[in-house]
């Protein structure tokens, strides 16, 4: 266009727009650019004007640049689906990740649950060395300690009821027997021999029943585990009771010999002799007449062992791990002849424990028994030195 706004030259395909301001205040050398939407298209319109032969001309170049506006909202639909893909692809791997991490949750929920319902047992069946792994390597750990747990828990219940069971079986006996022989002498005419005799029986009863409470209430205060030991020569606590264990075996013609080395133990004396006293009179009533026992004391190593064998009719093996419970009896009729309630052994045992020992057992059917008592170093002190 020239000075007066008329077309000098235009190539345009398309009605021009009447209101243009990018053509206000235009300077010469100056270009002042516009972009306007026409038709659908996205025009760049640039203008400026320029002196020729001193006249002013304008100028005005139009480019269509609709394309680069397509393509940038095809980049955009470009990316918001490589977004939408990415997501979805992010979802599923998440997915698979936390159900991965649930699963292993799940075990240990279920495994607890199965726990919770008595199995204790159970396992997590778990590999991994990651946190859940360790979780459920600690979980497996605190299962078994639980499980060990109950199972002695079971065990200590299954072992009072039977001794319950036991103790009152134990005290209805003689109970039996002397409510009987009372009743019968109140309701019999009087007769000496007839009163001699029923006396006699609910006296000796009567000592059995004091028996049988001694040697519980020896069970009891055995297991406040609080003694003070002294340093005490074993073989002249067994000579002290000899004369008492040689009246015991008089009774039944067994002969009681005593093998003891020297050396001093730290023990609490009286339960010493209890041990010793019930240990022998085990051995009594499995020995016929004329046979021995024999208590020996001898040194290995620091250890002190107490043996008391006898030529007895010895233990079954599928006795000998139930001899040390409380009420227990091998040979029930020969026990209730000798007027035992099977307290003997667990009494030993807890006078054992007290004393940090051991006690073993090797018996063979009709070939006597050997109860071995073993101290523990610890406890030990042999003359001519002290062991620490």
């Amino acid at each position: 266009r020239d000075q007066k706004n008329r077309v000098v030259f235009s190539n345009t395909d398309f009605q021009m727009p009447t209101q243009r301001d990018e053509l206000g205040k235009l300077g010469t050398d100056e270009i002042n650019y516009i972009l306007r939407d026409i038709d659908e298209q996205t025009i760049l319109f640039t203008s400026n004007m320029v002196d020729v032969n001193r006249t002013s001309y304008l100028f005005t170049y139009m480019v269509d640049v609709t394309s680069l506006y397509q393509d940038r909202v095809d980049q955009y639909q470009f990316f918001v689906q490589v977004d939408v893909v990415a997501c979805f692809l992010y979802m599923l791997i998440m997915f698979f990740v936390s159900r991965g991490l649930t699963r292993s949750i799940d075990r240990l929920g279920r495994t607890a649950q199965v726990i919770a319902q008595g199995n204790f047992s159970e396992r997590v069946q778990l590999k991994s060395k990651d946190e859940i792994g360790m979780l459920a390597y600690n979980f497996n750990n605190m299962a078994a300690v639980v499980e060990e747990t109950i199972t002695v828990l079971e065990r200590n219940n299954q072992e009072k009821q039977r001794f319950i069971n036991n103790f009152t079986h134990e005290l209805k006996t003689p109970l039996t027997s002397i409510i009987a022989y009372a009743n019968f002498m109140r309701t019999t005419k009087y007769d000496e021999e007839t009163f001699l005799d029923g006396l006699n029986v609910i006296y000796s009863e009567g000592k059995r029943l004091e028996m049988l409470s001694l040697k519980l209430m020896n069970l009891i205060v055995l297991q406040e585990d609080d003694f003070e030991m002294e340093l005490h020569d074993l073989g002249a606590v067994i000579a002290e009771i000899k004369p008492a264990l040689d009246m015991m075996a008089k009774e039944k013609q067994v002969t009681i010999v005593t093998e003891c080395e020297p050396g001093e133990l730290r023990l609490e004396k009286d339960l010493i002799k209890v041990l010793i006293f019930n240990l022998v009179d085990n051995a009594l009533k499995a020995s016929n007449e004329q046979q021995t026992i024999t208590l020996r004391i001898a040194w290995h190593d620091g250890h002190c062992m107490l043996e008391v064998v006898d030529q007895g009719i010895g233990i079954a093996k599928e006795h000998q791990d139930k001899i040390f419970e409380p009420f227990y009896m091998v040979d029930k009729s020969r026990t209730r002849n000798g007027k035992g309630a099977g307290l003997g052994l667990a009494l030993c045992q807890s006078v054992a424990s007290v004393h940090n020992a051991v006690i073993r057992v090797n018996s063979n059917e009709n070939h006597g028994t050997t109860v071995d008592v073993v101290f523990a170093l610890a406890l030990t002190h042999p003359k001519g030195g002290i062991k620490e």
